[in-house]
């Protein structure tokens, strides 16, 4: 692509958006809450509000990015590969704007609306290599709003892949960063991924490093066929358990639980040892930490916070963000946790809560009679990188409106 076709830092059209962003994410309940210690005290209702929440730089950029977009190109149709972020307020507000949204086709997004006299903006988790190429070939304008430290995941990535070793993710493997994430290998002739979601499915690639190596397992390890099935959508299309374990590579999605992929990956290592040696380990192993600060800072923020005493979390955030998720898994080890993906969940008149499940299955419920509305309560309040600021301090908004609280305003 040529630099009049493919822009990555924006329109410097920064200062023309900046109004409409501010009107459209800012909250006052927030301000107040970081003015205040992060708390907010109303008769007998106590919320804190964790220290680390909400956007992220990445993300402020790539809803900057959008704007300008807009804002540059008035007249031209824009495209947007996905969602620009996992938040739905945000991408509501895109689609008023006139965005049309790429809907996924296989393995990559559906492209076919796109002409060379149009502009697509990629979303912060990036594209495969496969949709660059498809938009390099139609010519349109192409507005990169890759985060940087996605990119950072993906330089590892192809480091594995340059040096032979197979690329082992934790993430989901239909995430739109992983996808973009596992497909870097194909950079180099010959390159390997295999996706594992938890510690449970890494389990299962390390009973078949140690089976394969002789050694005795913990678990009965899956036959090669029952392996192939297990990864058939989280594994390159060439993958062989039988040969591309014998050099590893760890990487993660960015917004996992940070402790899980750290545990993952030391947890393969030993396994490795444990099957070939030390010398083997670490000549054929190699893992890094490429968790993203923003949602290391959220998840360390949370732990702090749940160190107090509280009676429930609310954490705010679209129901398909990986990083909200992890941050709700935290709060329901600890506390009753209610995983909101929009203030609009919470109805102040029924004293009702639509939620998603923190759990395994990943389904949404109403509650009722969520809050007590009488005696002392503390509510702790976190919110994913993708929630803007105004949708945290709805969110409080209604905490304190069910507990039939007025909150002081005035600063």
């Amino acid at each position: 692509m040529s630099d009049m076709t493919y822009v990555r830092k924006g329109f410097g059209l920064k200062a023309e958006v900046q109004d409409t962003l501010a009107a459209d994410y800012t909250g006052q309940l927030v301000d107040m809450l970081r003015a205040q210690d992060y708390t907010l005290h109303a008769g007998q209702t106590t919320v804190r509000l964790a220290k680390e929440f909400g956007f992220c730089y990445g993300v402020e950029r790539a809803v900057d990015y959008a704007y300008q977009t807009r804002r540059k190109f008035p007249g031209k149709r824009i495209f947007l590969a996905g969602e620009i972020i996992h938040n739905p307020h945000v991408n509501a507000k895109l689609r008023e704007m006139g965005v049309v949204f790429l809907s996924a086709s296989g393995k990559g997004f559906d492209y076919a609306p796109v002409e060379p006299a149009d502009v697509v903006i990629l979303p912060a988790f990036g594209v495969t290599i496969q949709d660059f190429q498809t938009l390099r070939e139609l010519g349109c304008v192409v507005v990169d709003t890759t985060c940087g430290s996605v990119l950072n995941v993906w330089k590892r990535v192809e480091v594995y892949a340059r040096d032979g070793f197979t690329s082992l993710i934790h993430g989901k493997f239909y995430h739109e960063e992983t996808r973009a994430t596992a497909s870097q290998v194909e950079k180099y002739r010959g390159g390997q991924y295999i996706v594992v979601r938890d510690m449970v499915e890494a389990e299962l690639v390390m009973d078949y490093i140690e089976a394969k190596a002789g050694k005795p397992t913990p678990r009965p390890p899956l036959s090669r066929a029952d392996f192939l099935e297990k990864f058939a959508k989280a594994a390159s299309d060439h993958f062989d358990p039988d040969l591309h374990l014998d050099r590893i590579g760890v990487a993660n999605q960015t917004t996992m639980l940070a402790r899980e992929s750290l545990a993952i990956g030391a947890a393969v290592g030993d396994a490795m040892a444990r099957a070939y040696g030390d010398v083997h380990r670490s000549e054929h192993f190699r893992t890094f930490d490429t968790i993203c600060s923003a949602t290391q800072d959220r998840q360390d923020a949370v732990v702090e916070l749940l160190a107090e005493p509280l009676d429930l979390m609310v954490v705010v955030g679209g129901y398909n963000s990986s990083n909200t998720i992890s941050l709700a898994a935290l709060c329901g080890e600890q506390v009753p946790t209610y995983h909101i993906a929009d203030p609009d969940e919470i109805d102040v008149e029924a004293n009702a809560v639509r939620v998603r499940r923190v759990g395994p299955h990943h389904h949404e419920d109403e509650i009722a009679n969520w809050l007590p509305t009488s005696g002392p309560l503390r509510v702790g309040i976190t919110a994913g990188a993708s929630t803007p600021n105004n949708k945290i301090g709805q969110a409080v908004a209604r905490v304190f409106a069910i507990r039939g609280e007025r909150v002081d305003t005035s600063l």
